[in-house]
């Protein structure tokens, strides 16, 4: 298998197993969990599995979960 679709399945699993543990979270801490997962998922295929851009979108994607949530 090539490198992205190696980190693509690493993350897709590391989310489903970080998601199991979100049944005693709040709304906006489940919101924040999910955001920060798919905007990780989305910065590594945008930037071919780099880091950064994991790490980046993983960010950016628990920021905009974390806002849109709020009262």
């Amino acid at each position: 298998m090539n490198r992205i679709s190696m980190t693509t399945i690493a993350l897709a699993l590391s989310m489903a197993l970080g998601l199991a543990g979100c049944s005693g979270m709040s709304r906006q801490g489940k919101n924040t969990a999910i955001g920060a997962g798919v905007g990780a998922a989305g910065g590594a295929i945008l930037t071919g599995g780099s880091a950064v851009g994991t790490v980046g979108g993983a960010a950016v994607g628990g920021i905009i979960g974390h806002e849109i949530s709020k009262p």
